[in-house]
C-alpha cells in the first residue's frame, strides 16, 4: 500500500490523479487545471519539492503527462497574514498535548488560512508532525482543543468522544432569556442549510441535544453555561438563536453578516471553558480549563 506524503506544517499533501488531455507535461496540466495558481508558483513549488508522485519522486518542470499519474501537492496561501493572538500549551505529555485557543484562530488548515492554524503552529513548536486533533471547534470560538502525540494510542483517545466519554462545558454570553426555566434542554434536528458553511433547524427526530444553564445575569447580557450532548456542527450557536438569545456577536446567527479580511474586533463570545475525562492511557482522572475570559 502506498504511503501519503506528510504532511507539512499540519498541511496534508492534496492530491490529484491526471485526467485524460492533451499536455505534453505535468506542469501544463497543473496549469490549465487550477488556472488561479500560476505557473511562476507551480515553478517555485516544484522547485522546493513540494509537487511529487505517488511513489515520493518530486516532479519537475519536464515531468511528461500521463493519463492516471498521481500528484501530490502542498495548498499555499501568497502572503498568508498572521492571526495575532496566541495559543497557549496547557498540558503536553508522550500522548496527549491539550492547546488553549484564542478566537480567530482555526484549529486546521481552511480556506485562507493555511500556516495561521493552531495545528501548524504547535507543529513548528513541538516538532512533532505526529500530532493530530481528537476533535475541532469553530475558528470564531476560543478554548480547549486536544491533539494526540502519538499514533500508537490515538484510537485510544479518539473512543473518549465517539464513545462521550468526556464532558465538555462551554460558556457564552448571550441576551437573556426570562421566559424560559433552567436549566434547559433543547433538542432539534440541524442539517446543512444555505449557504453551505450555515446550518439549520428542520422538522423530524432530534439528532441534536444541549443542556443549558444560567451563570449569571447581567444587565445587558446573561452568561451561560452550554453542554453539549450531541457534537452538531455549530450546535450551540443554533440552539442559544432559535432560543431566541444568539450568541453575542455572532456573525453567522441568526443572520450572516460580512467581516472583512483583518478584523479582529468584535469576537464570538462563545468559549471551550472545561474538558473532564478518564484518560484511557494512565486511568488518571482529567480536568482542563482555558485560561481566556469572554467580555462583550
Amino acid at each position: 500500500m502506498r504511503k501519503r506524503p506528510p504532511a507539512i506544517d499540519g498541511l496534508a499533501a492534496s492530491t490529484l490523479q491526471l485526467p485524460p488531455g492533451a499536455w505534453s507535461t505535468v506542469l501544463d496540466c497543473l496549469c490549465e487545471r487550477f488556472p488561479s495558481v500560476s505557473r511562476a508558483q507551480w515553478l517555485e513549488r516544484m522547485a522546493r519539492e513540494r509537487v511529487i508522485d505517488g511513489e515520493g519522486r518530486c516532479l519537475t518542470p519536464e515531468t511528461p503527462y500521463r493519463v492516471g499519474l498521481e500528484v501530490h501537492y502542498y495548498r499555499e496561501v501568497p502572503d498568508e497574514a498572521p492571526i495575532p493572538f496566541d495559543e497557549v500549551v496547557l498540558h503536553e505529555d508522550p500522548d496527549l498535548l491539550v492547546a488553549d485557543k484564542p478566537h480567530f484562530l482555526p484549529v486546521v488548515p481552511a480556506g485562507p488560512h493555511v500556516h495561521e492554524t493552531l495545528l501548524g503552529r504547535l507543529i513548528r513548536r513541538t516538532g512533532n508532525h505526529d500530532l493530530a486533533p481528537l476533535h475541532r471547534i469553530d475558528r470564531e470560538t476560543a478554548g480547549l482543543v486536544l491533539f494526540s502525540t502519538s499514533p500508537r494510542s490515538r484510537a485510544r483517545y479518539q473512543a473518549l468522544f465517539r464513545e462521550r466519554h468526556i464532558h465538555k462545558s462551554y460558556e457564552a454570553l448571550a441576551p437573556a432569556l426570562p421566559g424560559i426555566e433552567f436549566p434547559c434542554i433543547r433538542k432539534s434536528r440541524i442539517l446543512a442549510g444555505e449557504p453551505f458553511f450555515r446550518m439549520q433547524e428542520i422538522e423530524g427526530p432530534a439528532n441534536s441535544e444541549t443542556r443549558i444553564e444560567v451563570i449569571e445575569r447581567g444587565d445587558g447580557h446573561w452568561r451561560y453555561a452550554l453542554t453539549p450532548i450531541t457534537g452538531r456542527k455549530h450546535q450551540l450557536r443554533v440552539h442559544m438563536a432559535a432560543l431566541g438569545a444568539p450568541i453575542a456577536n455572532d456573525g453567522v446567527y441568526p443572520l450572516l453578516r460580512h467581516r472583512g479580511a483583518g478584523d479582529y474586533s468584535a469576537p464570538l463570545q462563545l468559549l471551550a471553558r472545561r474538558l473532564d475525562f478518564i484518560d484511557p492511557v494512565s486511568g488518571a482522572e482529567r480536568s482542563f480549563s482555558s485560561g481566556f475570559i469572554l467580555s462583550p
